[in-house]
């Protein structure tokens, strides 16, 4: 029996190549044929962000960077464009702006349930297709309890930020890789990818961990 290799993805719930890299990395992975055991974690690329933005997705990126709104909005229709590639339906018009911290505090609370894949599914489809707010407690306690969460659990941990320090963790961890932007892969704790890469490149990194993996036992 192959041991499955390790992958730890850091990543933004609000990160619109995140959610593309993610299903690049799981054909990737399939295509690869190598077992794999992932795990996420938490980096917040707007941690000014307020919780209840009040304005467009095109609005808010052209604050972020400081560029025009159509400039914006063309950078959106871009990325629905490749988004749509690998058969996710972003709506940009429906996206509503806010922290993750919340977000990401859930996704340890998961982690520690054993649901974390599937809490990073819900929540990136929550903000980019299904236009849901993943900033306030009640609508994340609701998509816990969807992926078999006890509510009452999610509510308290989110209210007490139980799960805030790990998320803490997870940026002093990505200082110390290196890592400034996200997606960012680190395979097998050795190889670092960095971005939404392609299946086949996903596919090489995996294979190549696997055949080392092979040729020490």
């Amino acid at each position: 029996m192959t041991d499955p290799v390790k992958v730890d993805i850091w990543s933004d719930v609000a990160c619109p190549w995140c959610y593309i890299g993610k299903r690049r990395f799981e054909a990737g992975a399939a295509a690869a044929g190598v077992p794999v055991e992932v795990e996420y974690h938490s980096f917040e690329l707007s941690p000014d962000t307020p919780v209840d933005f009040e304005g467009s997705a095109a609005e808010f990126l052209s604050g972020h960077k400081g560029i025009p709104v159509e400039q914006a909005r063309a950078m959106t229709d871009q990325v629905s464009a490749i988004a749509a590639e690998v058969g996710l339906a972003y709506h940009y018009e429906d996206i509503r702006h806010t922290r993750t911290l919340l977000a990401h505090e859930l996704l340890h609370l998961a982690k520690a349930r054993g649901k974390q894949l599937e809490a990073a599914e819900a929540l990136f489809k929550a903000y980019f297709v299904d236009g849901g707010h993943i900033g306030h407690v009640d609508d994340l306690v609701a998509l816990a309890g969807s992926i078999g969460i006890d509510e009452a659990e999610a509510r308290a941990a989110l209210i007490d930020h139980r799960y805030a320090g790990d998320v803490q963790a997870d940026h002093a961890q990505a200082v110390a890789y290196g890592i400034r932007g996200v997606p960012f892969f680190v395979v097998d704790g050795r190889y670092g990818v960095s971005g939404a890469q392609s299946p086949e490149t996903f596919a090489g990194a995996l294979t190549q961990v696997a055949a080392e993996q092979a040729a020490a036992r």
